[in-house]
């Protein structure tokens, strides 16, 4: 994609709709006089006076115990330098966004027009009173360093700047296991800083705090080696300034045991790596390019252990490890602030997580059965949802030790639930999905490539590395298609099917000899190849495509018939079924069957059942099912509570393994306590529904619109389950984030069910090895 395109998307992102990233959403309910005469006046008066009495009553009656002010003047953004308060202000943004998605932390964003450190210091000092804690960001060092400590020493409330401290902290646990996994002593080894900002000097003060020895570092800056001999040095680079006969970044290089970059690309060349010392390690963090390119590094030298600021290699030094969590545990227990304590104990927790054995969740997500310690994985990964309940607990541990929390944790089983009912699922569902994805794409047949969102949408997957997209239709109108809207689709195959006559003759062949018993004759067959979905359903039969993905233009049954037709069911299944995953704010809820079977009966209810549950756990996600009816179990009769009673009695009986209850109304289904107090012999007593089976099309097509329209869910899918290879069904008209979302599930599909085939046919060759032994 060119770089116009690619900027104008960025910008489309955030002025389209509702301007901006954020809003403010009310958490009490205000439909009625009532609920605003609560909220305000006169209601509002008794917590104002509650809080008059005792000042801490402002954390049980206001959100200030969860709201933290992302606080800049916009001196130092994003490598972008001093553009200003306003133009920073995007980024501030998307920063409130990672503390709400990692951590559940409210945050206002402030842009404050001022260099002034006395001015910036007054401002934020001045708005203590509203925020729980406050995060600096994109502030120009040396001055950072001097508002941040006054801050720290003026304010009763958590204050950190991230741009120091998260890189310094998360680096440091990579540093750590670095070491260990290297046979490295922390107090030993010689450390290269290239970089001498705000970043560099903290991540430098951490180490040391961990035991790096000072005369063991050398920092260097853009004029060179920081030596004591420098004249007009200032007081933060004088802390590191060295005594040693050292002048260019080659010499310190030399028998170099350890090289933090935090500067810009290409600095490091291949003969400066060569001449460090034996097993050495490298973080080279600029960004968007390192230091030196991972791929160079890795080559040069076998014994490196290399991490950098980049997703796409191991060992991503990401701040987005760290700041979450680090605020999560000190607003939770009240502290006054972020010490060295707090910090070190984040620093450990981090490390120590990447010991422990990784969760089926996280390697799914990575595509791996086997991530563990060593020198590809030092840290963890972004996604690990045990951060949370990792690092919060431990910096919320080290604050009451260290004497800065203010309301002390007791009961830490119950702060550990509390932590993880946090965590809601929505997005993070789909971003496990994605990494997973990404990690073995797969090649994606788009049937209906000469339309603008399907595109788009091969666009978005390909530069993501999600997919790689097919694009069949005529040529000439793809191509000019791709011309006007600047996409950069040049090198992806296009395939026309009427030009392919080797392809037809195969794929008609192949038909003829299915369908020749149900009234289809060979030149049916050859001109039904001329339909695009008869020919991508062909494309995936025959391994010229992992999967297919359909229906953006074209209604449902016309587009499900013909990968039936050739591609037809998994062996042992009977019929498909459609399923919608809705990603609401309590986590992810899906619904079957929404797309196929219009009134299934008590057989076919249970083999949607099996289907489902069987989907489901795709998503390392274990299904809870409610078969859903206007009955409680047996409160009703008539022909949806007998169907649905039954079903569910034959589950029981066949599939004891499935977690199934009904019938039941979706209420019941959802609401635990409801349940239990009404039915407490249900198999659904102890947790709510996640997966709902409607007794009919109609209830399960109009409750997930429903949702989707007034309840604010966004809908994933429809999945189509059942199929022996995989073939997805778009929603006619469905938007290009949609499309992604389904392409997105459609290569996990190609993945499992390529992983299954692998493992069938490793079993029967195990049998035949056996047999002749």
């Amino acid at each position: 994609m060119s770089k116009t395109n690619k900027k104008q998307d960025a910008l489309d992102y955030h002025s389209q709709g509702r301007p901006g990233k954020i809003q403010v959403v009310s958490t009490k309910p205000t439909n009625s006089q009532r609920d605003l005469a609560l909220a305000y006046s006169p209601g509002v008066a008794e917590p104002c006076l509650k809080i008059a009495e005792n000042v801490e009553d402002v954390y049980k009656y206001t959100a200030k115990g969860n709201l933290v002010a992302v606080i800049s003047n916009g001196t130092a953004v994003l490598g972008l330098g001093d553009i200003g308060p306003e133009a920073g202000k995007p980024v501030m943004e998307g920063k409130g966004i990672l503390f709400k998605i990692f951590a559940d932390i409210d945050v206002f964003d402030l842009e404050l027009d001022t260099k002034n450190v006395d001015d910036f210091v007054k401002i934020v000092k001045a708005l203590e009173p509203t925020f729980g804690g406050v995060n600096l960001e994109d502030i120009k060092a040396p001055e950072c360093f001097e508002i941040e400590r006054r801050l720290k020493a003026e304010m009763k409330i958590p204050v950190m700047h991230d741009d120091q401290h998260g890189t310094a902290i998360i680096s440091a646990a990579a540093l750590i296991n670095a070491c260990e996994l290297q046979k490295k002593k922390l107090d030993k080894v010689k450390i290269v800083i290239n970089g001498a900002g705000a970043a560099a000097i903290s991540c430098t003060r951490l180490y040391v705090s961990l035991g790096a020895l000072r005369d063991n570092v050398v920092m260097i800056d853009r004029t060179g080696v920081i030596r004591a001999d420098r004249e007009h040095l200032d007081g933060t680079k004088a802390e590191f300034a060295t005594k040693r006969d050292i002048h260019t970044l080659a010499d310190a290089m030399k028998d170099a045991d350890v090289f933090i970059g935090l500067s810009s690309a290409d600095v490091v060349t291949a003969d400066m790596l060569k001449t460090m010392a034996k097993n050495p390690i490298v973080f080279a963090m600029a960004n968007p390019n390192p230091e030196i390119a991972y791929d160079l590094a890795v080559k040069t030298r076998k014994d490196i252990i290399m991490a950098t600021g980049r997703s796409d290699y191991p060992n991503q030094v990401n701040n987005v490890l760290g700041f979450p969590y680090i605020f999560r545990g000190a607003l939770d227990v009240r502290s006054t602030a972020i010490n060295e304590e707090m910090k070190i104990a984040a620093v450990k927790a981090i490390a120590a997580l990447a010991k422990e054995h990784v969760p089926e969740a996280v390697n799914l997500a990575y595509n791996t059965k086997n991530l563990k310690f060593g020198k590809d994985y030092i840290i963890p990964k972004p996604i690990d949802f045990r951060l949370i309940t990792t690092v919060a607990p431990a910096v919320a541990k080290a604050a009451m030790d260290s004497g800065v929390a203010r309301y002390p944790i007791t009961d830490w089983e119950k702060y550990n639930d509390e932590l993880k009912k946090r965590l809601g699922m929505d997005d993070a569902i789909m971003r496990t999905i994605t990494n997973k994805a990404k990690a073995d794409p797969k090649r994606v047949v788009f049937a209906e490539a000469d339309n603008y969102k399907i595109l788009k949408a091969a666009q978005i997957v390909k530069d993501e590395g999600i997919a790689i997209p097919i694009l069949l239709g005529k040529k000439s109108i793809i191509k000019k298609l791709i011309k006007e809207n600047e996409l950069e689709l040049d090198d992806v195959l296009v395939i026309d099917p009427l030009e392919e006559v080797e392809m037809s003759d195969k794929f008609a062949q192949n038909f003829f000899e299915k369908r020749q018993r149900r009234g289809i004759t060979s030149y049916e067959a050859h001109k039904f190849m001329r339909d695009r979905n008869y020919f991508g359903a062909s494309m995936v039969e025959f391994g010229d495509a992992d999967a297919l993905i359909s229906g953006l233009t074209k209604n449902y049954a016309t587009t499900v018939k013909p990968a039936l037709q050739i591609i037809g069911t998994e062996p042992g299944v009977n019929r498909v079924a459609g399923m919608y995953m809705m990603l609401t704010k309590e986590g992810p809820v899906f619904f079957a069957d929404t797309t196929i079977n219009i009134n299934p009966n008590t057989e076919e209810l249970v083999d949607i059942t099996v289907l489902v549950n069987k989907s489901v756990k795709q998503f390392n996600i274990n299904p809870r099912i409610a078969i859903l009816s206007y009955s409680n179990y047996g409160s009703n009769e008539g022909e949806i509570p007998n169907k649905t009673r039954e079903a569910v009695k034959i589950l029981h009986q066949q599939h004891p393994d499935i977690v199934v209850d009904g019938e039941m109304q979706a209420n019941f289904a959802l609401n635990k306590d409801l349940l239990n107090d009404n039915f407490p012999f249900s198999k659904l007593k102890d947790g709510p529904a996640n997966t709902l089976v409607f007794p009919s099309l109609d209830s399960g097509n109009i409750a997930y619109k429903l949702l989707q329209e007034i309840g604010g869910a966004e809908a994933v899918g429809p999945i189509l389950l059942g199929m022996n290879k995989p073939v997805h069904v778009l929603q006619l008209g469905s938007s290009v984030r949609e499309i992604v979302n389904m392409v997105t599930i459609a290569v996990v599909d190609a993945q499992t069910k390529q992983n299954a085939t692998l493992e069938k046919k490793s079993g029967i060759l195990s049998k035949i090895r056996k047999t002749k032994d």
